[in-house]
């Protein structure tokens, strides 16, 4: 872990309040990727192995836009979920959203690119890294069957965060997750969606090369294009 970092004061420890993985593959929009979606996640028992590529049962079939060792795992907070369910009038049950792993008491959307969570109560805990934000696709909206759901989901700016796995190990409902470690340059999962702004995406690309971090090539795609427009 980088030396030059903020610690963490005051940052109560939430809870990991449900593991999902893939039902079953569902067949794709038409004239949209690949001909089915692994969209369709339900919750689990545990414990689940988390490794550099996701959950042990899980799948991901557009690569595209979906896995790889950067977007191994997609996070929504229960909080999140239960103002959707409020706005909705329907439930937002762990999994409808996508989601691999559903938490409480974590801020996902307040989360900074770069930050650490570790999951889990004993010394072999999971770490993992916030590595982007989840933008909001057809798929996704004919999952929901909510009219204009693209640009409703875009526009309130709850969207949920992608993990890269740093230490795998198994994961259950209840684990303990606690911020780890947060890089401090202020630039959160929340700048993303509405509109990345010049200046922030420059603090985050200098405080990535600064701590000698690693940013996500398709978020460093977004920063360098903003950068480029200031």
């Amino acid at each position: 872990m980088p030396e030059n970092h903020t610690t963490v004061d005051g940052a109560g420890p939430g809870t990991l309040s449900a593991v999902a993985v893939v039902y079953e593959l569902r067949p794709a929009p038409e004239n949209f990727g690949p001909p089915q979606t692994a969209i369709d996640k339900r919750p689990v028992a545990g414990p689940v192995e988390l490794g550099p590529l996701g959950l042990a049962g899980d799948t991901q079939v557009d690569r595209k836009f979906h896995g790889g060792p950067g977007k191994a795992v997609y996070a929504y907070a229960d909080e999140d979920a239960e103002w959707w369910s409020g706005e909705l009038g329907r439930e937002i049950g762990p999994g409808l959203f996508g989601e691999n792993l559903r938490t409480s008491g974590i801020d996902v959307t307040g989360a900074e690119i770069g930050e650490r969570w570790a999951i889990g109560s004993d010394g072999s805990q999971v770490l993992v890294e916030v590595t982007s934000a989840r933008t909001p696709c057809r798929t996704f909206a004919e999952r929901m069957g909510e009219k204009g759901w693209v640009r409703r989901y875009t526009r309130v700016n709850r969207p949920g965060a992608y993990l890269k796995v740093l230490r795998p190990g198994p994961v259950r409902a209840g684990d303990q997750v606690r911020v780890a470690f947060r890089p401090g340059h202020g630039v959160t999962v929340g700048d993303f969606l509405p509109g990345a702004e010049p200046e922030r995406m420059r603090r985050l690309v200098g405080a990535f090369a600064a701590l000698g971090l690693e940013l996500d090539p398709d978020v460093r795609h977004i920063a360098e294009k903003a950068i480029r427009r200031g």
